[in-house]
């Protein structure tokens, strides 16, 4: 089994969309038992709160629930529970360097290195869920080929 952790600032938009947009592509090719996907933030300010309105609408507008999702923060043992841990700039990858310790198993990423490169832009400051969930599911799409083609 494939562990993926995504991550970003609060776990309230970025990663809790990759997290459900990656969960939908993988039930939707029948490997939901092959992959475990979870969400997490590298700050603690939105621990605890449901996912944002806007990427609740964004996900719901696309056929996809998040009902049940919390924040909760990456913590130093997630970096051995989980095969990727992938985040969404690189703010957030300098946070989960820190948290972890380290990356000496070259398990950090940045989604968008699974696509077309880049960072993929905070909604909770541009307002724009649209423009992040083409990023997230060209990134997700890209992890996915990813993965299915090295655990051949």
């Amino acid at each position: 089994m494939t562990k993926i952790l995504f991550v970003c600032h609060g776990n309230i938009c970025r990663s809790t969309m990759a997290e459900f947009v990656f969960r939908d592509m993988v039930q939707k090719l029948g490997i939901s038992g092959e992959v475990y996907i979870a969400s997490a933030a590298t700050s603690t300010e939105e621990i605890g709160n449901p996912p944002h309105p806007g990427t609740r609408a964004k996900l719901a507008e696309v056929g996809i629930s998040c009902a049940g999702k919390y924040a909760v923060q990456m913590t130093k043992s997630d970096y051995t529970a989980y095969d990727l841990l992938i985040g969404m700039d690189t703010a957030n990858i300098r946070n989960m360097t820190r948290i972890s310790g380290g990356d000496p198993e070259g398990k950090i990423h940045l989604l968008l290195d699974f696509a077309n490169g880049g960072a993929i832009a905070d909604p909770w400051y541009t307002g724009d869920f649209d423009a992040t969930y083409r990023d997230v599911f060209s990134g997700c799409k890209g992890l996915l080929e990813h993965i299915q083609k090295n655990s051949k």
